[in-house]
């Protein structure tokens, strides 16, 4: 049988001799790849984002005459638009679509990015980043339920996994990028800042065309549309399970065995990102505290272990499953964050190897948060709940973003660093109590609670 140009059999212009097989059972095609490509586009724009702030913030926080309070304000901003952002966003992308959402967000992380160059004002400055939150936000629901509900079962965990790993690339490149721009001029903080707009302009042209879910359209009754979309990206011997919907409602996500699954995002996707944010964000000034002769440097080599921790989580998820990805990895962060604590600050090889050994393990661990989510919900209310899971999870990495420098100040390093050892802790047993495994199972079945007709 023929190909078409998205890499798919072809059987549109000639009599099928095969039964017709669900997309979950599609080979991995040319369109698989580019839409993870375009999907992962935003990630990369939302690590950009995040990461370049923790350079920037010196020098502007020196410019600017912020107090430790600002400082931590300015670096929760995007977490707080993240918060209104996942939720908002999330719903309505269930409500109106994947498509329109999916180019919208990238315009206003454009916009947003640029006007940070013309910042003289810390409330401003903070307005600027709130609203590239919200757009943050906005993404993660949107690029990953698209992708989900297109990919093949045996490569769904490794594409979605994949947006985690563009994720901090992003993250990667904009500590590189702020530790030369900081190396070059010292002040230019409002260059880094700014130059998130190029990323996110060249993801935007990219996704132009983009074509909507399938499955959402079935979701909605719009069959004809979504059958019409198969075949084209497809095959004439591809189809969609036409199996009932619940209605997209907030109630949705919190009945029937979901609001279990919901819990259990929220709460494991919060004892990640609580650490991590934290000690990303404010990794010079950490360093520093612990006696690291040039933090900066320091924070820009520790990033490209975050970035490798993903690579091998990301070919391991299909092969060894999601709860050892999950588990494990809440366990050595728990005790790598509390020997940080107890270590003498002269002891620099073993302070590097814990962050080092935190950076791997927390990255690899990361790839379960787009994954779980987009695999636990039916297609009606997918978004809606990755969505409130990036909210929920964002109200603590908020909280312990602009706590940090406060806790720093009056309480020292140790006790921050036990502190979020304790957090690492409670994601362990967490996961251990509730974590399911989803490998090998089609979305409908993985999305499914005791045969409900959901996919």
């Amino acid at each position: 049988m023929r190909s078409n140009r998205d890499g798919a059999p072809r059987g549109h212009d000639q009599q099928m001799t095969t039964a017709a097989v669900q997309i979950d059972d599609a080979p991995l095609g040319a369109f698989h790849r580019r839409l993870a490509v375009y999907s992962c586009g935003g990630p990369f724009c939302d690590g950009y984002i995040l990461g370049i702030i923790a350079i920037a913030l010196t020098p502007l926080a020196r410019e600017l005459g912020l107090s430790a309070g600002w400082q931590g304000l300015i670096a929760a901003a995007v977490l707080f638009g993240m918060f209104v952002g996942g939720a908002l966003f999330g719903y309505l992308t269930d409500v109106i679509g994947r498509q329109a959402m999916y180019t919208l967000d990238l315009s206003v992380l454009v916009v947003a990015s640029v006007a940070q160059f013309w910042v003289h004002d810390k409330w401003v400055l903070f307005g600027l980043r709130f609203i590239l939150g919200l757009a943050i936000g906005a993404d993660y629901p949107i690029a990953s339920a698209l992708l989900s509900e297109f990919a093949p079962k045996q490569h769904r965990g490794r594409l979605l996994a994949s947006m985690i790993g563009a994720w901090w690339l992003g993250y990667a490149v904009s500590f590189l990028c702020g530790y030369l721009f900081f190396q070059t001029t010292g002040s230019s903080w409002r260059w880094m800042l700014a130059s998130s707009a190029l990323p996110a302009a060249i993801v935007l042209l990219l996704r132009w065309g983009t074509p909507e879910s399938p499955r959402w359209l079935m979701s909605k009754g719009r069959a004809q549309e979504a059958r019409a979309i198969v075949e084209r990206h497809f095959g004439g011997n591809y189809e969609l399970d036409d199996r009932p919907q619940p209605r997209t409602t907030w109630r949705a996500i919190f009945r029937g065995g979901y609001g279990r699954r919901t819990l259990f995002v929220c709460l494991f996707w919060s004892c990640q990102v609580v650490p991590t944010f934290a000690i990303y964000t404010f990794a010079p000034q950490l360093l520093r505290e612990l006696g690291q002769p040039n933090p900066m440097l320091g924070a820009a080599l520790l990033s490209l272990f975050f970035l490798a921790g993903v690579f091998p989580a990301i070919l391991l998820i299909d092969r060894i499953g999601r709860r050892p990805l999950l588990t494990v990895p809440f366990a050595v962060t728990g005790l790598t964050l509390a020997l940080l604590a107890l270590v003498p600050i002269d002891r620099t090889w073993i302070i590097a190897l814990c962050f080092i050994t935190f950076a791997l393990f927390n990255a690899g661990s990361s790839v379960l948060q787009w994954v779980y989510p987009s695999e636990l919900f039916p297609t009606a209310v997918r978004a809606t709940a990755l969505g409130f899971a990036t909210s929920v999870s964002r109200v603590g990495a908020a909280v312990g973003t602009f706590l940090l420098p406060l806790g720093l100040q009056h309480l020292g390093v140790r006790s921050v660093m036990l502190t979020m050892a304790g957090v690492s802790f409670a994601g362990w047993v967490i996961s251990l109590r509730s974590g399911p495994e989803t490998l090998g199972l089609s979305l409908n079945t993985a999305s499914a609670i005791e045969g409900s007709g959901s996919s």
